[in-house]
């Protein structure tokens, strides 16, 4: 068939989104931990700012704010090639549906925890990277897996601003061939293919950590029994 010439094109949209999944969902990823953390602060102009910013961007649809920062910005002397600027308007918009997973998995952390890392003498940095956001990394997990996955399907929007990632190649190729269910359905299975990779890798991954060797088991229960331990002595005082 005359599409399965452009192949090549293809495996190229395929890199592209791929690349600009993986780059949008680390920047949405720490974007979100940030807002999140501000979500949960006791400064309210922090709380107020994290709460505006998952609001506006949860109630907007991810398309006008990719228009927003390709063909908005430019108006105000601000330039942004397709790639950056869809890489942008992913991040932010997937950095808002992250901020409110990551929330709720900080809310199912014993409160208990907190005050068993002051006994120990831990101060709020160490206490969030080393007591708290390991623990809530188990509720988050599967959510966070879900939501990258959802990014690397809002790429095909990407193709409204003349990206030729794989939606974009699929529309290029079609305009060449007129073969449209074949030049669709190629990319269709290319992102399945995509999208099974990530939940097979993400899946092995997340048995590796949440599921660890035996020894390994035995050697977090013993630091999870100490620090039950001084979480109950804490709350004592």
């Amino acid at each position: 068939m005359e599409v399965l010439a452009y192949f090549p094109d293809y495996l190229s949209g395929l890199w592209i989104t791929t690349t600009a999944s993986l780059l949008s969902f680390a920047a949405a990823l720490v974007l979100g931990v940030i807002t999140a953390v501000f979500r949960r602060s006791g400064i309210w102009p922090l709380k107020v700012i994290g709460a505006v910013y998952v609001e506006v961007i949860r109630n907007t649809p991810s398309l006008v704010q990719i228009f927003l920062i390709f063909f908005g910005l430019p108006s105000i002397g601000i330039h942004l090639p397709a790639f950056e600027a869809g890489v942008i308007a992913l991040a932010i918009n997937g950095g808002a549906y992250l901020a409110e997973i990551i929330r709720a998995g900080l809310t199912k952390v014993p409160s208990g925890q907190f005050e068993a890392a002051r006994t120990l003498g831990l101060g709020r940095t160490d206490t969030f990277f080393h007591v708290v956001f390991p623990q809530a990394a188990r509720y988050v997990y599967p959510p966070v897996i879900n939501e990258f996955i959802q990014i690397i399907l809002a790429t095909s929007l990407l193709s409204t601003v003349a990206l030729n990632e794989l939606t974009g190649t699929a529309l290029v190729v079609n305009s060449l061939t007129f073969q449209t269910l074949v030049a669709f359905a190629v990319a269709l299975v290319l992102y399945l293919i995509l999208t099974n990779v990530v939940s097979f890798a993400a899946a092995w991954l997340g048995r590796r950590m949440f599921h660890p060797p035996l020894q390994l088991r035995q050697e977090r229960q013993h630091g999870k029994t100490l620090l039950k331990r001084l979480t109950i002595m804490a709350g004592g005082r």
